[in-house]
């Protein structure tokens, strides 16, 4: 509904079961798997897609960080990983690496691995404490 009715097509589908967080968006300010969730439920909640966290200030350090730290390849899985590292420095979490990895363990990616990406996501949440100062 997302990609087709709307045009937004940075959520992705993957597994379709809400396994693999490709089609992961911001549902009322919480990271959810959108191919598991009742159109009912959304009624009165926003819900902020890759297109819209791109525009934020966090969400352009984390697609620089992506680009620096090597961490997308065939980029299926990357808007996905980029909302959970969103909702992530959003909670003030993601100072460690096992916190990252938490953080993003509802997302799968098959090609680059999850260093790089804890790296790209690391380096976006000290991005994001000096702009907090």
């Amino acid at each position: 509904m997302v990609r087709d009715d709307l045009g937004l097509t940075g959520t992705k589908e993957g597994c379709g079961e809400g396994e693999c967080g490709a089609c992961s968006v911001l549902l009322g300010g919480r990271l959810v798997n959108s191919c598991i969730v009742p159109v009912g439920s959304v009624e009165g909640l926003t819900v902020d897609t890759i297109e819209a966290v791109r525009e934020t200030p966090t969400g352009q350090s984390l697609v620089q960080r992506f680009a620096e730290e090597g961490a997308v390849q065939c980029g299926f899985c990357i808007p996905g990983m980029i909302m959970a590292g969103y909702a992530l420095i959003r909670e003030k979490g993601g100072q460690t690496d096992a916190e990252i990895r938490e953080g993003i363990s509802g997302n799968l990616c098959r090609c680059t691995g999850y260093d790089r990406i804890v790296a790209a996501t690391r380096a976006a949440f000290r991005d994001e404490d000096r702009r907090r100062g």
